[in-house]
């Protein structure tokens, strides 16, 4: 099992035990860096904006997306470099792929679970630089990952980014896996919404600001036509365990069987310094 691997899986299985039954709006510390990881993401988010999408025959892929990667380009250094402790400067560069790699395909226009993958190894990366520390980790996902979603989310829309191997109705979503995974642990031992609560109307409606899961299903809602079942079958059957826990936990199983053993993302991730590629010591 390579180093990086394990890095990375301990990376989201600290999140997840640390995001257990806790709201997204209770009450978190917010570090300077994660001020800086906001506005970075404030910026992506205004350089999209500032991108309208071009008129093309084409319905998918629009070729604007080329014109807002290719400014990410141009400034991921600079940008990972406002958030880096001045003494850990030299790693920007490095740090700067994981984010480039993090918010699609310029080639294909597309955007899935690996790109995901490469923003959890972002920020993987700025805890190994002592950038992002222990305490911070509610608000890496309440904070920093839910405003990447955001700004995920607009980029998928506004230009109309295709799902990067997406496996279509028998995929858990188009796009995302990781909040699927740290929205259930927020709901285990939740007094009374259990997994068949999710697809209630009502429930969305009421709880999807506390609730990262809630919040995905709510824009599925929003992107999807006709019943939930069809569009969005691995999530309907997900509806009918018993447990939070045991979505967790399952959650966890599907995601490294489907997401990183496959992992495409493992073979695009560059491995530096920082996520080494050595064998893991057993």
């Amino acid at each position: 099992m390579e180093e990086a691997y394990a890095d990375y899986m301990g990376f989201i299985l600290t999140l997840n035990e640390g995001v257990k039954g806790k709201k997204l709006t209770c009450e978190y510390e917010v570090s300077e860096t994660v001020e800086k990881l906001v506005d970075l993401l404030g910026t992506l988010d205004r350089w999209i904006t500032e991108t309208p999408p071009v008129d093309q025959p084409s319905r998918f892929g629009n070729k604007a997306y080329r014109t807002w990667f290719s400014k990410l380009e141009q400034e991921a250094e600079a940008l990972v470099s406002a958030v880096l402790p001045a003494e850990k400067a030299a790693a920007a560069p490095e740090v700067a792929v994981y984010l480039k790699e993090s918010v699609g395909n310029p080639t294909r226009i597309d955007y899935g679970t690996g790109h995901e993958a490469a923003f959890a190894a972002f920020l993987c990366c700025l805890c190994k630089v002592g950038a992002l520390r222990i305490s911070d980790q509610l608000a890496i996902v309440f904070k920093v990952f839910n405003r990447y979603l955001q700004v995920m989310r607009k980029l998928q829309q506004t230009y109309r980014m295709e799902p990067a191997g997406s496996q279509g109705v028998w995929g858990l979503d188009d796009f995302q896996f990781l909040p699927f995974i740290w929205g259930s642990a927020q709901f285990i031992d939740h007094p009374t919404l259990e997994p068949r609560h999710f697809i209630d109307e009502r429930v969305l409606n009421e709880h999807y600001q506390d609730y990262m899961f809630l919040d995905c299903i709510k824009f599925i809602n929003e992107m999807k036509t006709g019943p939930f079942a069809e569009h969005s079958n691995q999530l309907w059957n997900i509806s009918a365990v018993p447990s939070w826990s045991k979505v967790n936990q399952g959650l966890i199983r599907m995601y490294k069987a489907e997401c990183l053993e496959k992992f495409p993302v493992i073979q695009h991730f560059k491995f530096g310094s920082l996520l080494s590629i050595q064998p893991a010591r057993p």
